[in-house]
């Protein structure tokens, strides 16, 4: 007898009559007067549940099946017909039904058939994916990591998997993990009373990393096209909806690139992958049309036929300014944008993904390529609304000098990255990449809210409990 899943069945890839095993889980059970008990069965492979109709002649109907509650897990051996109810095109009449694990006590279990609360379902995050909720996220983040990946490999990019433990701050920062097997009870100290790293297992100071880009511009320096895609760490004690102390980064090298091309390549991938999810996860979007964005169909197609606006750094202040939303005393040029400017220009303003160019350099870090103003840098930020930035990118400096001086005005010391300043010494050629918050565009895919929702264990201040 085949083992079959409801997604299966409902792409019709199996014939009614025929005998089939489904696996799964309880979602909700209901007798009748008639001797029989229907259950709804959940798998997992879509949204939709199978309704699967046990008579009480079965031999542990009495013993096992008739104390089935919701959450229980059993094995289902029957035929598929096609149902006389209204509310499902499919049924399974049962003919062995096995059950796989009981729930002792139901009503200690956390995720009953009743509604619950965003805040409580973070409480239970090894649990909340058996919701229609987080199950749809589930599948959507799935088919979205697959869908950038498969862009990137049809237009020629090579994985490179870079480095999560790392002796260097890519971006010139603080706000970074420490990786140490020290004794904290017990710290070696040197003659100066400092931490002594040297007795440490890498024998200097060692992080979870901040950014693949750095190691990876080495390898775009010989294989000219590749990305990373994997976990990324920052120790920022952010409680924002937006922030994540672990978050997913696709990060995208190009030799021989400019930052025109960077734009306009992040803009096709992202509508390449949003194309996938309208055409693959139709079942999961319509559940998010109807729970939280009545207008995501629309959103998201929109995305995927038109032009991005885009506009330069300084044409943006000059918006904020014009808009008398913001304290005109404390708009300048040079100024950082806040989450209420990004906001504003993408929601109110634009109302669509708006791409910022051209920053002053004082913003940004030591590796983007100075402009010949000397003041600005070529680089790029992709906002979106709901979220605001989801993809940040740059040209690279490839000018030695250059880059030697970039250090100088950070005070950053260079012979801490001299295999990096080794690229521009051997070969040097002009190269471009960016980096996607894998995260932040799930939730506006999706229009969530709250980044801790698109993540199956989500990792902030405080909250690292699995």
């Amino acid at each position: 007898m085949k083992t079959v899943s409801i997604f299966d069945i409902y792409l019709n890839k199996i014939k009614l009559n025929s005998k089939i095993n489904i696996q799964g889980w309880v979602r909700n059970r209901r007798r009748s007067k008639l001797g029989l008990l229907f259950i709804d069965l959940y798998d997992g492979s879509c949204l939709y549940t199978m309704q699967v109709v046990v008579k009480d002649i079965l031999s542990n109907y009495d013993s096992e099946i008739s104390k089935l509650s919701v959450g229980c897990s059993i094995n289902v051996f029957g035929v598929l017909i096609s149902s006389i109810g209204t509310k499902q095109k499919y049924e399974i009449q049962a003919k062995v039904v096995k059950v796989i694990g009981i729930i002792n006590n139901p009503g200690s279990y956390p995720i009953s058939s009743k509604y619950h609360t965003m805040k409580h379902l973070r409480n239970v995050p090894h649990l909340r994916s058996r919701t229609n909720f987080f199950g749809a996220v589930s599948r959507v983040r799935n088919y979205l990591f697959n869908a950038l990946h498969e862009f990137l490999f049809k237009n020629g990019y090579y994985w490179i998997p870079s480095p999560i433990i790392t002796g260097l701050n890519s971006e010139g920062a603080g706000d970074m993990f420490k990786v140490s097997i020290l004794d904290l009870n017990n710290i070696p100290k040197n003659k100066n009373g400092k931490i002594n790293f040297k007795k440490d297992f890498f024998g200097k100071e060692a992080f979870l990393t901040v950014s693949g880009q750095l190691t990876l511009e080495t390898y775009a320096c010989s294989l000219s096209k590749v990305y990373s895609f994997g976990p990324i760490f920052r120790a920022e004690n952010s409680n924002t909806r937006r922030h994540l102390s672990e978050f997913w980064m696709l990060e995208v090298e190009t030799a021989f690139s400019n930052l025109c091309d960077i734009i306009k390549f992040s803009e096709n991938m992202l509508k390449y992958a949003i194309g996938i999810i309208l055409d693959k996860c139709v079942i999961d979007i319509n559940f998010f049309r109807e729970n939280v964005d009545e207008k995501i169909f629309c959103r998201l197609k929109d995305f995927s036929s038109k032009q991005f606006f885009q506009i330069e750094y300084k044409e943006a202040i000059n918006i904020l300014i014009k808009s008398n939303r913001f304290d005109h005393k404390v708009m300048f040029i040079g100024m950082e944008l806040s989450s209420d400017h990004e906001r504003f220009l993408v929601e109110e303003y634009f109302k669509f993904p708006l791409v910022i160019t051209n920053y002053p350099k004082s913003l940004k870090a030591f590796y983007m390529r100075v402009n010949d103003d000397n003041k600005t840098v070529s680089a790029m930020d992709v906002l979106v609304p709901g979220v605001g930035e989801i993809i940040g990118g740059s040209e690279r400096e490839e000018r030695l000098n250059v880059l030697d001086r970039r250090f100088f005005e950070l005070n950053l010391n260079k012979e801490d990255y001299w295999w990096y300043r080794d690229l521009r010494k051997y070969g040097t050629i002009p190269h471009s990449g960016f980096g996607l918050g894998f995260e932040r565009l799930l939730s506006y895919i999706l229009g969530i809210k709250n980044i801790r929702d698109v993540c199956p264990f989500p990792r902030t201040a405080y909250k690292a409990d699995f």
